[in-house]
């Protein structure tokens, strides 16, 4: 082996690079970001999860004999693998400054981009696309989102930008000159509708003549390289071999080196399980490896093959061969549908993914049912066995020998009467892993329906792929018919059993998921049998139409949307934005990659990096810290902890009960014991890993039913109480009790926490960046804890990557430690969380049980309501108190309850405290009144829509704290919304669609929402603003709110052009910062256009005052020339504004006062589809009718009521914290935490903005709308709700029923109780530990 090591050769953007100390560890995501300083492509995971680090690859396929572009995920790619490849990024295709590209341009111009951190990773997977397929289908686009999320826009914006790139997008380009053109609006008096957001004819074309060029220096390599590279880093050794003899000699030589192709497995074992493999050898250049073979008994894969390849040859094989040989690659296909994303696709192997041997694979089961063979290699031969049962030998272990490779796969073809099915469960459709999955396979005896072979094969079942062998054994010679199916489930249920503590939870669901999936296998082949048999000679005794929509494969139409809204008056001004659908005033920089965030700042030259060292105890005295090991990782600094505190330890957003380190005690897991310093962040966390704690553990505190045993909970206990309870419940004809639990939700902002502390050397002053809503709250905390008074420390925000709340109080976690950290060691130090590290620390929405008891007449009418509210605070109090309150003020939602009690409790319990999210307690209060509402319903035997109406809220009618609701117009976005929405015809299609369906049933519920605006704290309500106009009439615009992505200061800039009376052009926002406004409110409770938009406006009419005799002088002057004459009169041309809103004096005690502005009101209406057999839903379609008075932006505001509501798609029917019963979270990353993802829009998702419905009490008639439109969400979840009942009242249950949110597949499937449910009892509680409880 030579002793000297290549330099790695490849391109970005065009320009050559050639680093000659390749670092087999660093990913292609540091090197461009860090030794590039190309700072567009974002780390949002880590794991290949979010799509946010998204770049192209270019390189010419040797194989194939032609250039080839393919996208990736950056955060995974060693940058060792990039050898003779082109990498362009976001920067590459376009710039602000220079040429847009299309790509960059529709997004931003369709208002798809809102925080933007998502949105380079998003373009890219787009432009990848248009390089390979200039006019791509509809399904096309939306397949090459799967590996990419969004947490802001809901995605429509995106899809409805983009689709005017497909072939077939639908529109006619006539702009409005031609019948029928969707542009042509009749006008109807003063109140007519805009054509749209945006005008679609006015984007550039798509010209693929201007794409950069793949460099010719590349294309002289046109033959394999006869040479073996190697490149080597501290730890680890990358060796690229050159040829097939080669590799199996250095296997030979290193028996316990990983193959890399992808490192889409191994990448995620060394970043999050702390492995290291000292040797890599990455054999995706073997000829061998990479061939694709058709032979007569199947086709063979070489290993490396990518699956992207896979599937290309595949469907091609399907459209050409008999449709009996392909039902192996029709399934191999099916799987490869919902496997991972795009980028993951195009660069995982298929030989990786057999190794890997994952027990959930969604491949092998289907290559073991198939009896796929694979050829094995070593120096000692050749051998071929098959994937059976024998093959994996336990969890991650095959049978391999230590020096064979996997050199190929033969993917065999069916034979005549054979028939083959896989199917896959999981939390989310796209990208996600399995819950369960399995191929089947069966052949009959030759023009019989009598079983010859019967292969079935499960995934998720035990530590590895199994084989049903039992089950399939006994089935040999039987009939395929009913007899059969009751048998197969008996054994099924008693081959596939799992310990009720198995690792993954869900033990019953699983179970009867494996039946549910022979019964679609067993149906589906009924069908076949029948048309290949003949019905006369095959009878089948399920195959009504009714039974057949079991046996469908998921199909979604390309969503579609419509957006209403009140356009601007005739007559106003041009230059007068207010009202107008501007374009986000960063969404440009943030479609280039140019936008900065907190961590895309330049490095200080003398900087260093932080990793934060956290508990693994829930509760639990530390009884030593062992930093020896860690000391000696190169370049760390210094360890920190409690010890290295200047000034306070004790630190706290509101009661200051928490601590910037523990000292002795730990009171979660994710507790901050200390912190490392070293010169990299690969150093600083590798030494984190190394520090050693000792603890003595205590009793904990985990669950809400932990805490109610233990009576744990924060003081006091509210109430809110009026009539007489008592009186109610005698007056009632019927009385329900129930209790509904509702789980936490992690805010999954796309950019994690991130803070660069920068000391300035004296008087103990330092500069803070940070991605925060509440630079006053970070700049006290940082100010405590390190002594100093509040003027010396400075705050600034430019921008965050979402923030939801999450970054409202718990930013300064990390703030605090790093300012600490500079302190120390008196030199810049910078930290951005990992995504797990987030995940585990900052804590997220409150897990919620209500208890309620309710009573109602015959006709629906509620006449009392008792419920008490717990939430799970976690181990501080932070907002806990502030969001108990907001759910008790929202128990009512929009229902009229004489006599109503409220009580909230809120736990102490041993987790990470959670804290604000949007909705802030408003979401779990309401949903709670909305499931005693459901009750009611469903004991009355009434329509639910009917039961909601009566009890709705009136004009003038005051709720339970005595708040009189004036401008009240649920009743007018109920009557509008059933109208859009077609209610009453749906509802009979779907009556007779449940009919007609045994096994697939829909449901539809329209919800109403009332959300108090202010924030209850009330001297909170208060803004300020500092404006500047500089002699050549440019405004320079300061205020107390931060931009998260919600479009805060593109409002605030269109209040500040109206009330001055310029163009927009002439403002502009720099970032929020302390030392320009002082003691300003957190971004929060969706007040802050409210506030800060009056306190700009305040701001504004002073500087007009002062520069009105300027304008009476010369009425016919320019801005300019007013502007120079004040100057020269010297007059100031500095203001500042500041406002604070009236009459908010809520008194708890006296239940008097009140807590609130004003309320936005809106409606929904949603029908899904479940189905029974897995509990699998699709979202069919949503309409949304809200009042956000008259609007500054109705782009943003509908921006914010989609992305509102698909985060609350995501609360409701797929987000799911999951924790061990000692306190651990399991769910850290993308991985196992799903946010919705572009596959889960409704199929016709339709926003309107109700008209003419002005208000009084904010800046230009305006409302609040960040938070209102997400509980609107619920509607899928009762919709799910009544699909559900239909499915039971099939199997003879009526009645009200339990369904917890969110609600997940396993939920539905639960609740869907039917003869397979019956076959999997679950085990006795008490009787065993879970793998997990609920919160």
């Amino acid at each position: 082996m030579p002793s000297d090591f290549d330099d790695l050769v490849f391109f970005v953007n065009g320009k050559k690079i050639v680093e000659r100390n390749a670092d087999p560890e660093m990913t292609l995501l540091t090197y461009i970001r860090r030794k590039l300083g190309l700072t567009g492509t974002k780390l949002g995971c880590g794991e290949g999860g979010c799509g946010a680090c998204t770049v192209m690859i270019s390189k010419y396929d040797h194989f194939q004999k032609k250039i080839i572009h393919y996208s990736i995920n950056a955060c995974l790619a060693p940058v060792c693998s990039l050898h003779h490849t082109a990498v362009t990024t976001v920067e590459g295709i376009g710039s602000v400054t220079s040429r847009l590209h299309p790509v960059q341009e529709r997004i931003a111009k369709a208002h798809g981009s809102q925080c933007g951190f998502c949105t380079p990773g998003i373009v890219m997977s787009m432009y990848s696309l248009l390089r390979n397929t200039p006019q791509p289908a509809m399904e096309e686009i939306e397949e090459a989102f799967q590996g990419n999320l969004c947490r802001c826009t809901g995605y429509m914006s995106i899809l409805e930008g983009y689709k005017t790139f497909a072939n077939n997008s639908g529109c006619c380009g006539g702009k409005g000159k031609q019948d029928g053109c969707c542009m042509n609006k009749e006008e109807t008096n003063e109140m007519y509708l805009q054509p749209g957001l945006y005008d679609p004819s006015e984007f550039k074309p798509i010209d693929p003549t201007q794409e950069p060029i793949f460099p010719p220096e590349l294309l002289l390599f046109d033959r394999l390289s006869s040479k073996q590279l190697q490149f080597k880093g501290e730890r680890m050794m990358w060796i690229q071999p050159c040829s097939l003899s080669g590799l199996l000699s250095l296997k030979a030589e290193y028996p316990d080196a990983k193959l890399v192709v992808g490192n889409t497995e191994i990448g995620i074992e060394i970043k999050y399980k702390n492995m290291l493999y000292p040797v890599i050898l990455a054999p995706g250049y073997i000829s061998e490896l990479n061939i694709v073979q058709h032979t007569e008994e199947g086709i063979i894969f070489g290993a490396a093959c990518t699956l992207t390849l896979i599937g290309d040859v595949l469907r091609k094989a399907v459209s050409e061969l008999p449709k009996h040989k392909t039902e192996v690659f029709q399934a191999v296909l099916e799987q490869l549908r919902w496997f991972a994303g795009q980028q993951i696709r195009n660069v995982a192997a298929i030989g990786g993914n057999i190794m890997t041997a994952s027990p959930i694979s969604d491949l092998n089961p289907v290559f073991m049912a198939a009896g796929c063979k694979l050829t094995l290699l070593s120096k000692g031969g050749k051998r071929v066995i098959k994937i059976d049962d024998k093959f994996f030998t336990g969890y991650r272990k095959t049978a391999l020998k230590p020096q064979e490779i996997l050199l190929s796969v033969e993917i065999p073809y069916t034979r005549q009467g054979q028939y083959f099915s896989a199917f896959k469960q999981a939390s989310r459709r796209e990208d996600d892993i399995a819950i369960v999955n399995c191929g089947m396979s069966v052949l009959f005896k030759e023009g019989t329906n009598v079983v010859k072979e019967l292969l079935v094969s499960y995934g998720g079942m035990a530590p590895t792929t199994v084989l049903a062998r039992k089950t399939c054994g006994q089935l040999i010679d039987r009939e395929w018919n009913e007899e059969l199916l009751q048998e197969a489930c008996c054994l099924l249920a008693e081959e596939m059993s799992l310990s009720p503590s198995a690792p993954g939870g869900m033990v019953v669901y699983r179970r009867t998921l494996t039946l549910s999936f022979f019964f679609k296998f067993y149906l589906t082949v009924q069908q076949k049998l029948v048309k290949d048999l003949g019905a006369n000679k095959y009878h089948a005794e399920h195959l009504s139409p009714g039974y057949a929509s079991a046996t469908e494969l998921f199909h979604k139409d390309f969503p579609s949307s419509v957006q209403i809204f009140q356009a601007v008056p005739p007559g106003q001004s041009m230059e007068d934005v207010v009202g107008r659908p501007v374009v986000h005033l960063s969404a440009l920089k943030q479609a280039t990659g140019e936008a900065i965030y907190c961590d895309d700042m330049p490095r200080y030259e003398n900087e260093l990096y932080l990793t934060l060292v956290t508990s693994t105890k829930a509760h639990a005295k530390i009884i030593s810290i062992d930093t020896a090991e860690a000391m000696e990782v190169p370049g760390v600094v210094c360890f920190l902890s409690y010890k290295d505190i200047p000034g306070s330890n004790i630190t706290g957003p509101i009661v200051l009960d928490e601590t910037v380190f523990a000292e002795d005690t730990v009171t979660s897991v994710g507790h901050i014991i200390g912190a490392v310093v070293a010169d990299t962040q690969a150093h600083s966390q590798r030494a984190a890993k190394a520090v050693k704690i000792t603890y003595e553990e205590l009793k904990r505190t985990i669950t809400i039913l932990d805490a109610i045993a233990n009576k744990s909970f924060y003081q006091p206990i509210r109430k809110i109480e009026r009539g007489n309870l008592d009186k109610g419940f005698q007056e009632a004809d019927h009385i329900v009790e129930g209790e509904m639990h509702m789980g936490g939700q992690e805010h999954f902002y796309l950019e994690t926490h991130c803070t660069l502390a920068v000391p300035k050397g004296e008087d103990g002053e330092m500069e803070l960046f940070a991605s925060t809503q509440d630079a006053t709250k970070t700049q006290a905390l940082v100010a405590k804890v390190l002594g100093v008074p509040s003027n010396r420390i400075v705050c600034r925000v430019k921008r965050m990557g979402g923030g939801f709340g999450g970054k409202e109080s718990r930013s300064t976690l990390l703030s605090t430690v790093v300012a600490v950290a500079a302190h120390k060691v008196k030199r810049p130090v910078r930290c951005m969380l990992d995504r797990d590290e987030d995940m585990l620390i900052t804590g997220g929405r409150h897990p919620f049980l209500g208890r309620y008891k309710v009573g109602f007449l015959k006709t629906g009418q509620i006449v009392a309501v008792d419920v008490t509210y717990y939430s799970n605070a976690g181990s501080s109090t932070d907002l806990s108190l502030a969001i108990i309150e907001r759910a008790l003020f929202h128990m009512d939602n929009s229902y009229n309850i004489p006599h109503i009690r409220g009580l909230g409790y809120v736990c102490k319990t041993n987790l990470p405290s959670n804290t604000a999210f949007r909705g802030f307690g408003g979401p779990q209060g309401m949903m709670i009144a909305e499931c005693w509402l459901s009750d009611v319903a469903l004991k009355c035997d009434l329509p639910a829509e009917q039961v909601r109406k009566i009890n709705m809220y009136k004009q003038g009618d005051v709720t339970p704290y005595t708040q009189k609701l004036e401008q009240f117009t649920t009743d007018k976005c109920w009557e509008e919304c059933l109208v859009k929405s077609n209610y009453h015809q749906r509802r009979k299609q779907i009556e007779e669609f449940n009919r007609q369906h045994r096994w697939k049933k829909r449901g539809i519920a329209i919800i109403p929402t009332k959300f108090g605006i202010s924030f209850t704290a009330s001297f909170l309500n208060q803004a300020g603003a500092l404006i500047h106009i500089y002699t050549d009439g440019s405004v320079l615009l300061t205020h107390g709110g931060t931009e998260m992505g919600q479009g805060l200061h593109t409002k605030m800039a269109q209040v500040a052009s109206r009330a001055l009376q310029i163009p927009i052009s002439k403002i502009h926002i720099s970032e929020t910062s302390t030392n320009t406004v002082p003691n300003t409110s957190p971004t929060a409770a969706s007040v802050s256009s409210d506030l800060n938009g009056m306190a700009i406006y305040n701001a504004c009419q002073i500087l007009l005052k002062r520069m009105e005799p300027y304008r009476n002088q010369n009425p016919k002057g320019s801005w300019e020339a007013w502007v120079k004459a004040a100057y020269f009169d010297s007059v100031s041309l500095s203001a500042t504004g500041y406002f604070r809103t009236p009459g908010i004096n809520y008194d708890f005690e006296k239940n008097e006062g009140n807590p609130f502005h004003y309320f936005s009101y809106g409606v929904a209406c949603s029908e899904i589809e479940i189905d029974c057999l897995t509990g699998d839903h699709k979202n069919l379609s949503t309409c949304i009718v809200m009042d956000v008075g008259l609007s500054l932006n109705p782009a943003i505001d509908i921006g914010q009521i989609e992305g509102a509501f698909m985060q609350g798609v995501g609360l409701y029917t797929l987000e799911e914290l999951r924790y061990s019963p000692d306190g651990n979270l399991y769910t850290r990353g993308p991985g196992m935490y799903k946010i919705p993802g572009f596959g889960d829009i409704p199929t016709e998702f339709n926003v309107s903005l109700l008209r003419e419905a002005p208000n009084s009490k904010a800046i230009y008639s305006s409302k609040a709308v960040g938070e209102p439109p997400l509980f609107l969400a619920s509607s899928v979840f009762f919709a799910i709700k009544d699909a559900i009942y239909a499915a039971r009242t099939e199997s003879g249950l009526r009645g009200p029923f339990r369904l917890d949110s969110p609600a997940t597949p396993e939920r539905i499937r639960t609740a869907c109780a039917d003869k397979f449910t019956k076959l999997c009892p679950p085990a006795e509680p008490g009787t065993y530990t879970p793998w997990d409880v609920q919160m």
